[in-house]
């Protein structure tokens, strides 16, 4: 089996390879990814030797037609698992437009390749699967009360949410209106290795270890559900394989915290791992909060579990110091990519061929 992976260097993504590759040893992955700031090929210098013999990196946008075109001529692609997107909510409210472009536009280009190569005389190839992997953020924001579920009527709130769950309705046309054999996954907060620090839990820990400020939107206490990536791996896995044709199915974890926990709890945890007395409380900061900021995301997973047996085993006290544990081993790493030189790596490895 041959599948291609969008947005294979970016957090979930290149952890998804490792996972992939590591379980599967009678299949091939072929690696999609633009390699825009987040996106970073450093994320998978890991591979072994024999890892790497099934695996094909080829740089490249979601919306070139050209391009994928060119890979379904090379390739018998069996399978698509679409992690490409824009994905920072901040962003997205500061410049809108390639948000939609990319998460919406290129998931439509994707699922127009898809259909050209597999829908042949009216009829689909036999074990072709589109998987959409996508957000708890496009049902918009929860009371103190309740967990959406795959039938919370869609509300996003930021411009990031809205072109995902735009992105996961035009999915879900494609398998309306032409039969197209997809699923659609929506999680929540995912948290581990190699997630670029613009985000909440490598933001705080690299501001921490550099002794400057940890910002907080507003009173911190808005609520999240954390799932430790290899979790939400091991579930896309499931989804992609036996899930339930045209069904969404929601990942989460049970781990809901509020942001000033998952602050001082990083505080907490690297005080004592470097015995750094400088790595307190008094480095937090309340800021004014985001526009549009939701409060409370919670998520049933009770369809994943009922379905494809899925439980996530990693709990958010093991989760957060295997992370913070891997953010201490890897210095390099984040300021490799926080200064731009995994783009030498790139050039140094692959140079400008794409295939």
């Amino acid at each position: 089996m041959t599948i291609l992976i969008t947005g294979v260097a970016g957090f979930i993504g290149s952890n998804f390879v490792y996972y992939y590759l590591r379980k599967y040893k009678d299949r091939k992955i072929i690696g999609l990814d633009k390699l825009t700031y987040a996106g970073n090929l450093d994320n998978l210098s890991k591979l072994s030797e024999e890892e790497k013999k099934r695996f094909v990196f080829i740089k490249g946008d979601i919306n070139d037609l050209e391009l994928l075109e060119e890979i379904y001529s090379k390739y018998e692609i069996d399978g698509i698992i679409n992690f490409a997107a824009e994905s920072h909510v901040d962003r997205s409210i500061h410049d809108p437009q390639i948000f939609l472009r990319t998460n919406i536009i290129g998931t439509q280009t994707l699922l127009d390749v898809a259909k050209k190569y597999w829908l042949v005389d009216g009829k689909w190839k036999e074990g072709k699967k589109f998987l959409q992997v996508s957000t708890d953020e496009v049902y918009g924001s929860l009371g103190k009360e309740g967990y959406f579920t795959e039938t919370t009527p869609l509300d996003p709130h930021s411009p990031y949410s809205a072109s995902k769950a735009s992105a996961d309705l035009i999915v879900k046309a494609y398998h309306d209106t032409y039969g197209m054999p997809i699923n659609i996954t929506r999680c929540s907060n995912n948290y581990g290795p190699y997630q670029f620090p613009e985000k909440l839990i490598p933001l705080m820990i690299w501001n921490a270890l550099n002794h400057e400020e940890l910002p907080i939107y507003g009173d911190g206490k808005q609520i999240r559900d954390w799932l430790y990536v290899e979790d939400h791996c091991k579930a896309i896995d499931m989804v992609f394989d036996n899930g339930r044709i045209g069904e969404v199915y929601n990942i989460g974890g049970h781990n809901e915290k509020e942001n000033v926990y998952i602050v001082g709890k990083i505080i907490q945890l690297l005080r004592e791992k470097t015995k750094d007395e400088e790595i307190n409380e008094g480095l937090i900061k309340h800021v004014k909060d985001r526009l549009g900021h939701d409060r409370r995301y919670g998520i049933d997973p009770s369809k994943i579990r009922r379905e494809l047996g899925w439980e996530p085993e990693t709990r958010f006290d093991a989760g957060i110091e295997k992370t913070i544990e891997w953010y201490l081993s890897n210095v390099e790493w984040v300021r490799r990519v926080i200064s731009g030189e995994y783009l030498e790596f790139y050039e140094k490895n692959y140079g400008p061929k794409l295939l």
